[in-house]
């Protein structure tokens, strides 16, 4: 892969971490070191994960990082999914769509490059 950011898996994935980060933005600040982090984190390792493969030289170590970003993705759905229970926000609904997407494109750029 020449250049990750003409993915859109990984432009979709940036959008993601900053729409992350405007929801918790908003969670309580006993949160602060707890769900905060740990959702902004997760989200950040998407789009990180996706050009660190892409930098790589081998489809095998480009398909391993995609893995990682892939379960960060789940990371990121499984908190919000928590979050919005917990009530920190009205709807997680829109958020988890877009890492639905997400997942999904990492899941057909992983089988492409088989």
């Amino acid at each position: 892969m020449s250049d990750f950011k003409e993915l859109e898996v990984w432009r979709k994935a940036i959008e993601v971490v900053t729409g992350i980060d405007r929801i918790s933005s908003n969670f309580p600040d006993s949160e602060k070191f707890g769900l905060t982090n740990q959702i902004r984190r997760a989200a950040i390792s998407i789009p990180s994960n996706i050009a660190e493969g892409g930098a790589r030289h081998h489809a095998n170590d480009f398909i391993h990082f995609l893995r990682i970003a892939d379960g960060s993705a789940a990371e990121v759905e499984t908190q919000l999914i928590i979050a919005g229970k917990l009530g920190f926000f009205d709807s997680e609904e829109s958020r988890i769509n877009e890492l639905v997407i997400i997942r999904k494109m990492l899941a057909g750029l992983i089988k492409s490059l088989r």
